[in-house]
């Protein structure tokens, strides 16, 4: 197959997800085209069946902002012209679909027909799909998308209850690559962090209000009234300076680091004993799996698709959003030193279940079945 990926090139999770399926996809021989603004970040090897195609954003002093939804839907024509695309692949509805729509519409008048698939994967559902002003394109754009994806249960049904979704959801979960996220062998690197075998607990995100990274902080507090403990925060945004400023007044910064942004964040998690990840929403939990891949437990809040991932009392414990208290508590009984094997082996059997080689068929098995649809679609028309 010949394919076309549209996604943001960013760090967040749907960025992450479509690049590293894209390069599935291609080391299994299909040819992926990836149309975007910049090269997404995790596009970082060679393939020769891999493409990468920037939109070229131009200033027009007739327009506050660049018009990138019409550059991006022109870009696609341009390349499923010359490249004889199969099917588009958008992740993120906003403003992707919209964007496929108008070019698989383009491309019929001149007899050329290209479906497009769009995956949904959270915030562009519980956020900003629900702002009124986006709403009914966006839930025009879902319903004439050729084929509907969502990353959890949960926010399949999310869709469904925001949206006049009248096309079926195909729940496809996130996936792992248990070749790049398992367990390293980095015992220098915990003894530098935790001279004295404090436990080392992390948390990973992109600091953003939804993520109530401030919890992180107070359940590390109580933690550490009873166990030695220290901790990590993996990642950068907008909350950032707040969460400096409670772990300054709260704790020792010698107990608390801020590693900013990582790449091989899998070195981190393989030193880890305990995740954590307080999340008001969460349509996954995709950073939980990469800790649960490396064979770190989780303490996480039970909102959105997070109990579809981690088993209460299994694989970790489930709270209730901003419940310092419970999750503390049930942080210590994973720490304890009798029970902590057992709940790290338990999340790598978990994680194992998400591997990418059981979840790419879905995709493909999808993208046969949306091109053929499509093809007898348009022989009967």
């Amino acid at each position: 197959m010949n394919i076309g990926v549209v996604c943001y090139p960013t760090y967040g999770g749907s960025g992450v997800v479509a690049t590293e399926l894209g390069k599935a996809m291609a080391a299994e021989g299909h040819k992926v085209h990836f149309i975007t603004y910049s090269q997404p970040t995790r596009l970082d090897f060679f393939n020769e069946n891999l493409f990468y195609h920037e939109v070229d954003i131009k200033p027009y002093p007739l327009f506050q902002y660049p018009p990138y939804e019409i550059a991006l839907a022109s870009k696609m024509v341009d390349v499923a012209k010359r490249e004889k695309l199969d099917l588009f692949h958008v992740h993120y509805a906003v403003p992707h679909a919209s964007a496929a729509y108008m070019a698989r519409e383009i491309l019929k008048v001149e007899d050329l027909h290209v479906p497009f698939i769009t995956t949904l994967h959270g915030t562009d559902i519980t956020i900003v799909g629900k702002d009124a002003s986006l709403e009914p394109v966006v839930t025009f754009s879902i319903n004439q998308s050729d084929g509907i994806t969502a990353v959890s249960s949960d926010l399949r049904k999310d869709t469904y209850d925001q949206f006049k979704v009248t096309k079926e959801i195909q729940v496809i979960p996130n996936f792992i690559d248990l070749d790049r996220f398992k367990k390293q062998k980095k015992d220098h690197f915990k003894k530098a962090i935790c001279p004295n075998d404090e436990k080392l607990i992390v948390h990973t995100s992109n600091f953003r209000k939804v993520k109530r990274v401030q919890d992180v902080v107070k359940v590390f507090n109580e933690i550490r009234k009873t166990v030695p403990a220290k901790l990590l925060l993996v990642g950068d945004g907008p909350e950032r300076s707040a969460i400096e400023k409670l772990a300054e007044q709260s704790c020792s910064m010698e107990d608390v680091r801020f590693l900013g942004k990582l790449e091989a964040v899998e070195e981190v998690l393989s030193v880890s004993d305990l995740f954590l990840m307080t999340s008001e929403k969460e349509s996954f939990g995709l950073a939980a799996l990469e800790a649960m891949a490396c064979e770190v437990p989780l303490i996480s809040t039970n909102a959105g698709g997070l109990p579809e991932l981690n088993v209460d009392g299994v694989t970790g414990y489930l709270c209730d959003v901003g419940d310092i208290e419970n999750m503390a508590n049930k942080a210590l009984e994973i720490l304890d030193k009798d029970n902590l094997p057992k709940f790290k082996e338990a999340a790598l059997k978990r994680a194992q279940e998400f591997e990418l080689s059981n979840i790419l068929p879905m995709y493909e098995n999808l993208y046969k079945q949306v091109i053929t649809e499509f093809k007898e679609k348009m022989v009967v028309k």
